[in-house]
């Protein structure tokens, strides 16, 4: 009866946490006390509060039991918490272990010494320490600082939303606290944990100053016909003759006058492929059967090793492949990704969503972002054996972003070898294979070199490319693809579910993958102007990622590491110490402070680089050097200026 009485006692709490509700009915089973005290399981988990653990914890003669079960319970509700935002109260009746309705100075250090240090940021841990140790801590105080102990940065706000919701109220002044019933208490913590640096407070206040007549030069994200890239000929003309109506486009009498021939006939052969309802309708939720195919060949011809169009799902853009295999990835509290630090933050941002962890493992920027194995197993050990974590995932960037490095071929191989012994899925993000400006460097795939190293047979695989980036920059398109290598029949059907929930991703971006993976021939009539067009924005983006990096490195106290692939280079910046006083003062990272000194002034609109993680101590940003050539000269000249500015008014 009593164990029976248990198990229903642990599923009436009201926590969503299936390993704090195992965990509870196991904890109360261990208590050997009559059946009568049913009572107990309902007043120590009941959703008021005020009501605490005392109680069962009476029930115990041994005292010396009493101490890891509550540190037990404080952990596994923790990583409920972590994980999915829900539990709050739960969580504070389990540090509240006197049952009076409020939290000591005592009761919150020992829930510190208990949960994981890297969950809490160092600023919060000294707030509720002190703040205890004035008084003590009623449920409304507790919660409200869940919210900053859970913040991932605290130099990466929105200060201008209250701003514009007052004016669309036609209100004068912010009222004090929310009246809304959905806030950031009652909405998913997951999400009000997320961060998305490359279009955060800096870009929110550079449209703002835009608005208001400043001039902005846009060098936050990788978005190249935003900043005057020119469009490839070849693409538009295929896509136009695919969207316009037969009778205008490739039916037309005149259509040979006013297209390539090669053009014409490409668009008949796409049109077919998507069939008679065009490219208005949706389409098989993996993608265009043709267009797979099409890009299979372009990757059995890149790695000299077979690919299946069954193994390809077309998607829009990379960023929605990452998160679908994320959430297919994903199943508990205690699930965590390793990513590189800097990191390009579509990964963190996501983990953080989905209720997982993130495992960092640094680059080394002294010697060339590289990795070393030893970095890796370092990471993973403190992550498994001290934190408890299982790492489901690891994540490359290759070429890299923010850092602009090409992996060789060496690190591939560590990388490879280290997620096939320790059984991990990997990741590859290689979206900008084809940007590499370094003469000496060469891309290699992450799938070449799996299939070709000893000891990766069972390598689980998942690699990603866009049409964003390369030479083609359709941002907008949203096109892209992943290839699943060596992943499970029955997850590769669950991810096709996945897909089949957003039912297509975009034709036009499935049309533009095609035409990526298999641009015009040698020998057809668009061959010569497309090679020429592809060549000047490539000859182009290699001299403006030199320039950048040599402007950078040519002003004193801002040093960058070459820029040998990718859009960006990710400089550090020597901060004076009265700098980093008034950061700290208004409580933001020195970074956000730096670049949002640098907009007001110049208008140029960079990304703080703790937006991407980095090591301790270090300061910087990640610009593109995607504006054209004219006005990234001016830009340069601009960084200097601010530089000097900003060192006189901190000296």
């Amino acid at each position: 009866m009593m164990l029976r009485s248990a198990s229903a006692i642990a599923r009436r709490v009201s926590v969503s946490n299936r390993t704090i509700t195992r965990s509870l009915g196991a904890f109360i089973k261990d208590i050997v006390v009559p059946s009568s005290h049913e009572y107990l399981g309902q007043r120590a988990f009941s959703t008021a509060p005020q009501k605490g653990t005392e109680f069962i914890f009476s029930r115990l003669g041994d005292t010396s039991k009493i101490t890891p079960l509550i540190a037990k319970l404080q952990q596994e509700c923790w990583d409920g918490y972590v994980s999915t935002g829900r539990g709050c109260q739960t969580l504070f009746q389990l540090i509240d272990t006197d049952s009076s309705g409020t939290i000591t100075w005592a009761e919150i250090r020992f829930f510190l010494e208990n949960v994981r240090q890297s969950d809490i940021n160092e600023d919060a841990r000294k707030i509720v320490l002190e703040a205890s140790h004035d008084h003590e801590l009623r449920f409304a105080e507790f919660q409200a600082w869940l919210i900053k102990a859970t913040r991932v940065d605290p130099g990466l706000k929105n200060t201008f939303a209250s701003e514009n919701y007052n004016k669309s109220l036609g209100k004068l002044h912010e009222v004090e606290g929310s009246t809304h019933s959905w806030n950031k208490h009652t909405m998913s913590q997951n999400l009000r944990r997320m961060q998305y640096a490359v279009r955060g407070e800096i870009v929110i206040r550079a449209d703002a100053l835009a608005a208001e007549g400043k001039k902005i030069i846009y060098t936050n994200i990788g978005n190249p016909h935003a900043v005057g890239q020119k469009p490839i000929s070849y693409y538009r003309q295929v896509l136009s003759l695919c969207d316009l109506p037969a009778e205008y486009g490739v039916d037309n009498p005149a259509v040979m006058s006013s297209f390539p021939s090669d053009v014409v006939q490409r668009a008949i052969e796409m049109r077919e492929a998507i069939g008679p309802s065009g490219t208005g309708a949706y389409t098989n939720s993996q993608g265009i059967a043709k267009f797979r195919a099409d890009v299979a060949h372009f990757i059995t011809e890149r790695d000299e090793h077979i690919s299946l169009p069954s193994n390809i799902f077309l998607t829009n853009g990379a960023s929605a492949a990452i998160e679908n295999v994320l959430t297919g990835l994903i199943g508990s509290n205690r699930d965590s990704v390793m990513i590189p630090i800097p990191q390009y933050p579509i990964y963190s941002a996501i983990i953080s969503r989905l209720g997982a962890r993130q495992v960092g493992y640094y680059l080394d920027e002294d010697n060339g972002w590289g990795i070393t194995e030893r970095e890796l197993e370092e990471r993973r050990t403190a992550a498994v054996e001290r934190d408890g974590l299982e790492i489901r995932a690891f994540t490359l960037i290759n070429p890299g972003n923010p850092t602009g490095q090409v992996m060789s071929r060496e690190d591939l191989e560590i990388i490879c070898k280290f997620c096939a012994k320790h059984d991990i899925v990997l990741l590859a993000d290689e979206v900008y294979q084809k940007n590499i400006y370094d003469d000496n460097k060469e891309f290699f795939s992450a799938k070449k070199v799996a299939i070709e190293t000893p000891g990766c047979e069972n390598l689980q695989l998942v690699s990603f490319h866009s049409t964003s980036k390369g030479l083609i920059g359709e941002c907008g398109r949203r096109g892209g693809y992943m290839e699943l290598h060596n992943i499970d029949p029955y997850v590769q059907t669950q991810l096709y579910k996945l897909a089949s929930s957003g039912l297509c991703s975009g034709v036009d971006g499935q049309m533009m993958t095609s035409l990526m993976v298999r641009p015009p021939l040698p020998g057809e009539e668009s061959h010569t102007q497309f090679v020429r067009e592809e060549l000047e924005i490539f000859l182009s983006l290699k001299r403006r990622a030199r320039s950048l990096v040599d402007g950078l490195n040519a002003i004193d106290g801002i040093s960058s590491t070459k820029a040998e692939g990718a859009m960006y280079a990710f400089p550090k910046v020597e901060m004076p110490p009265k700098a980093l006083q008034e950061a700290a003062r208004h409580d933001q990272t020195p970074d956000n402070l730096y670049c949002m000194s640098l907009l007001e002034e110049t208008g140029i609109c960079v990304v703080p680089a703790s937006g991407f993680g980095q090591k301790d101590g270090r300061v910087g940003f990640r610009t593109t050097f995607l504006p054209q050539e004219e006005e990234l000269e001016k830009a340069i000249t601009e960084f200097k200026r601010h530089h000097e500015l900003f060192l006189q008014k901190y000296a």
